[in-house]
């Protein structure tokens, strides 16, 4: 890369880490303040009241998010990546400050239904752009570090949504996360995508066909990350959305006991998804499957060491509690490096929006609703008991792929030669 190149590969990925910052500090600013939400709105002796936020609330967002992220992924592999990007990231934060307006429970699910339209057209467009900008030697340090925002900008949203939640009311959590979005988003218009001739939105190569969207389904490391993936996004979106109920289960403080939750993520989950993407970029060369390997050693090692959490009495829990996070937050950089690394540049995003079809329509929207059923029935050590059994899953799926990413990722390699 020259010089002039690398500085605006570096510019684009500070720039899309700012925004996936605030992407996940928006998702988790909801999971803190559900349990005002919910004596907002519900009555306190609904025993279903747990129920009807997880499937209702928590799944607009995510519903939306992945029929929009199709869609609009296929629109980004044909126009300009940072358009789309910078159009969604308005749209969405305009819809999570109008969750702050919200008179009823209907009004506050319509809002999420435009933060999930949002986030489905940045959701495909953001990895695709760092992948087309950075060889496959630094990849996965490069999309660790994109990641890195999603421990980071999930522990501000619970520090965010309980802090500004107890103080101010749950309303102005939402409030707080709007000017910064909109500001992100119109600097994404000043950037230019890799693949497009200066002052041009269509994109006119690479050529893409029928062909390369099979093979893309015909690539069983593709297949099998998808699968992993899905099984992991269950265990963190039930874990991220149900926490607060959990906390309040075990008698800690609402607002101190999502402050150090928030605390835990950002060291644990930061330095996790970091050390995993330097990890797996440096043993790529002895072990060819390393992005897969690092991925599944690091959840079969987080689900029982998360067992433990939910027995061992508090403030010791906690200890308990960092240990797993940061093993479950391993995967998330090579998880994601596998994904562009075994698609063509040319069907990448729609690739990546396929796969956050997959993973939310069957990860997280299950686990909202299912969870928040086996709470609201038993309790939340029953329901964080069942989603360690998913972990100890995902881990094994992807020690399952390890022999076939090496072959499908020299396939691609091939192909773009």
């Amino acid at each position: 890369m020259t010089e002039r190149s690398l500085r605006g590969a570096r510019t684009a990925l500070a720039l899309l880490l700012g925004i996936n910052l605030f992407n996940y500090i928006d998702r988790q600013i909801l999971a803190a303040v559900e349990p005002d939400i919910r004596s907002t709105f519900f009555s306190s002796g609904d025993a279903n009241a747990m129920f009807k936020t997880g499937i209702l609330l928590g799944s607009a967002f995510l519903v939306t998010y992945m029929i929009a992220a199709p869609v609009l992924g296929f629109l980004a592999d044909r126009i300009s990546r940072w358009v789309i990007v910078g159009s969604a990231v308005i749209v969405w934060s305009l819809a999570s400050g109008g969750s702050g307006l919200a008179a009823s429970f209907e009004a506050l699910v319509a809002t999420r239904i435009f933060v999930g339209i949002g986030e489905g057209g940045y959701g495909p467009a953001a990895p695709t752009i760092l992948a087309d900008l950075f060889p496959i030697q630094t990849r996965g340090r490069v999309m660790a570090v994109f990641c890195a925002a999603i421990p980071v900008g999930s522990a501000l949203g619970y520090v965010i949504g309980g802090v500004i939640g107890a103080h101010l009311g749950w309303r102005w959590a939402f409030y707080s996360v709007a000017p910064p979005g909109l500001l992100l988003g119109l600097l994404c218009f000043w950037q230019r995508d890799p693949r497009v001739a200066p002052h041009h939105l269509v994109q006119k190569s690479p050529r893409r066909g029928l062909t390369d969207y099979l093979k893309l389904f015909q690539t069983r490391s593709y297949l099998i990350n998808c699968i992993a993936q899905t099984l992991m996004t269950f265990a963190i979106g039930g874990l991220g959305f149900w926490v607060p109920a959990y906390l309040r289960f075990r008698n800690q403080s609402p607002a101190a006991g999502l402050s150090i939750f928030g605390g835990i993520t950002v060291v644990a989950g930061l330095i996790s998804t970091l050390l995993g993407g330097i990890i797996a970029d440096k043993a790529r060369a002895r072990f060819p499957g390393s992005y897969f390997l690092v991925s599944g050693i690091g959840m079969l090692v987080a689900a029982p060491i998360f067992v433990a959490s939910l027995y061992i009495p508090f403030p010791a829990a906690w200890i308990a509690m960092f240990i797993a996070i940061f093993f479950i937050f391993m995967n998330t950089g090579p998880s994601n490096t596998a994904l562009a690394n075994v698609s063509l540049p040319a069907v990448r995003a729609t690739a990546f929006a396929v796969n956050i079809f997959v993973i939310h329509a069957l990860g997280d929207v299950q686990a909202y609703w299912l969870l928040g059923y086996i709470g609201g029935h038993t309790n939340m050590r029953v329901a964080f008991l069942f989603m360690s059994g998913i972990m100890l899953a995902a881990g094994v799926t992807w020690l399952i792929g390890v022999k076939h990413l090496p072959g499908d990722t020299a396939a691609v390699e091939n192909a773009m030669a």
